[in-house]
């Protein structure tokens, strides 16, 4: 029986020595660490020798920087985005600005080198800003000099971190030398050797590995064993950038403004008569100037004795420029997009008020495309360092915030301005395809609310319409007129219409069909105005603006007085 088991036995050892020669290597492969390095360029996304891609909020983002001669290079949209939308690229005239309370610097795109209009020059050891084929680039370090965030660049590979915000994040510290893996999994290629005491972010655990970013901007995986206990790591910005102070005119008192609407000279004789009756108005907005051509230069109808007849009558003056009546041959890109014109406008504006001792502008440029939105901004900013040397109150009028007219900037109007003006009304108008409210409620509510997201309430004020629309829907068509209070009662009371309030809006409507034409009313009127004014109340904000003087009935007078001593 030995002798026949002996056989079976070395069969069985030989099977298990060969078993093992055949098996062992392929679960020491299977199972042991691999040092496969992965593609660094393929894992960042490096497109060429120059690019240097972001990360941001941990993350490698799609936000790819530029590396020239040892210096890092941000796109101009993304430091408009990410870092201070301040600066302005004047590419109609090859420069990049920066705008401070009392000046503005000025870079010629390609130089090192930086004028101020207070005299000061100042010169780089970079490129301050140089294009790549169409898209800007502006050195990081430049923007420091303004702005406060933190960034680190790294070569070989090229990536770089950014931070915006101070911000606290779960760490963790090494417990021994280990490797920073691609993914979750010991065949994982590796990214990065790590030593022990090494301090990394934790992004998220897992099972049993825990996704990190080291300190030098590698985000990848290492096994839980190999990390000590939870930690913290704070990043702080160092807060290098000056601090602006946007000095404003404030009024202390609410301001109570009514448009006076002059199509020419002789119509600033029609003041006294027109403000004979009104109570508590307290500023008035000649429409005195019309933009007329390209290079900043306007029409004007602009009085020194309409200005001292006002100030005898206890009013202040804000004189209106607008960008309407000459609309069909001037461009708004033209002349906000072009240093030369932005300044000869200002120049012109500031000789006016010179010549005529007006308190304030007004800046009513409406329609404003949205290629033109950087622009106009930059002109309101430039227009407010003359405005202020002077004491000179600087108000811009604006739509009911919609994301259509976000071009228009009123958050950064809000810090250089004195007053950013609501346009609270033309809900409905000759643009509209069905009958309704010139301002109901909500779309006045909603103008202020969503303005106040973005302007201080001390600096907001909000338009109310002295005029009512008269809807006729004839033959399935619809026309409106734009009329003053009184003759929009006469209308309803010549028609027979009766008149209900609507909650809804909160004004009094009316219809009424006479033969082929169906006529309908949302009055404006002391009731319709007291809601909206309550409405101004409960926000606190700095005033009410009317258009137009001379529309209303004596008695809305009353009500807004009312409003001022709330």
């Amino acid at each position: 029986m030995k002798k026949k088991a002996l056989p079976v036995i070395i069969i069985l050892v030989l099977v298990l020595v060969l078993g093992g020669i055949y098996l062992i290597p392929r679960l020491l492969e299977r199972y042991s660490y691999s040092n496969e390095r992965a593609d660094l360029e393929t894992y960042f996304g490096i497109r060429d020798e120059a690019d240097v891609p972001v990360i941001l909020n941990n993350e490698i983002t799609d936000i790819h920087a530029r590396l020239y001669e040892n210096v890092f290079y941000l796109d101009f949209s993304s430091v408009q985005t990410l870092l201070n939308d301040r600066f302005y690229h004047g590419a109609e005239d090859n420069t990049l600005l920066y705008t401070t309370p009392e000046a503005i610097i000025t870079s010629e795109i390609g130089t090192n080198t930086a004028t101020s209009t207070d005299g000061t020059v100042s010169e780089e050891s970079y490129v301050i800003a140089r294009y790549e084929q169409d898209t800007l680039y502006v050195a990081l370090d430049y923007v420091k000099k303004y702005t406060d965030f933190l960034y680190e660049g790294y070569i070989a590979p090229n990536h770089l971190e950014l931070h915006v915000a101070n911000e606290t994040f779960p760490a963790a510290t090494l417990k021994k030398d280990t490797k920073l893996r691609e993914r979750g999994g010991v065949k994982s290629p590796v990214l990065e050797d790590l030593t022990r005491d090494d301090k990394v972010i934790v992004l998220e655990e897992m099972e049993t590995w825990t996704k990190v970013k080291t300190m030098n901007g590698f985000i990848g995986y290492v096994e839980n064993k190999r990390l000590s206990a939870a930690g913290e790591h704070t990043v702080t910005i160092p807060r290098e950038a000056p601090v602006f102070n946007y000095t404003s005119v404030f009024k202390p008192y609410k301001i109570n403004l009514a448009w006076h609407n002059v199509a020419g000279i002789s119509g600033n004789d029609t003041l006294r008569e027109l403000v004979e009756g009104t109570r508590g108005l307290n500023t008035v907005s000649p429409t005195w100037y019309s933009l007329s051509d390209n290079e900043g230069n306007f029409t004007s109808f602009g009085s020194a004795a309409y200005v001292n007849e006002a100030h005898a009558l206890g009013l202040d003056v804000w004189a209106l420029i607008n960008d309407i009546d000459h609309k069909s041959t001037i461009s708004d890109y033209q002349i906000l997009s072009r240093a030369s014109s932005r300044a000869n406008l200002i120049n012109n504006l500031m000789r006016e008020a010179d010549a005529t001792g007006f308190d304030g502008i007004n800046i009513d440029f409406e329609f404003i495309d949205e290629v033109s939105g950087e622009s106009f901004i930059q002109f309101i900013r430039e227009l407010s360092i003359a405005c202020r040397a002077r004491g000179l109150v600087l108000s811009v009028d604006n739509y009911v915030p919609m994301n259509y007219n976000n071009h228009y900037h009123r958050k950064e109007q809000g810090v250089v301005c004195d007053y950013v003006i609501i346009m609270g009304y033309d809900e409905h108008g000759t643009f509209s395809t069905e009958a309704g409210s010139v301002a109901s409620i909500d779309y006045v509510t909603g103008g202020i609310t969503r303005t106040l997201e973005e302007v201080p309430a001390e600096k907001v004020i909000n338009a109310i319409p002295f005029y009512t629309r008269i809807w006729t829907t004839e033959n399935g068509t619809l026309t409106s007129q734009a009329v003053g209070m009184r003759q929009a009662q006469d209308f309803v009371n010549n028609h027979g219409i009766t008149l209900t309030w609507d909650e809804t809006t909160c004004q009094n409507y009316g219809e009424k069909t006479e033969g082929s034409k169906f006529y309908q009313v949302w009055m404006e009127d002391t009731e319709s105005v007291s809601a909206k004014l309550s409405a101004m109340q409960h926000h606190e904000i700095a005033g009410v603006a009317a258009w137009k003087l001379g529309f209303e009935t004596p008695d809305i007078w009353d009500t807004i007085s009312a409003y001022l001593q709330q």
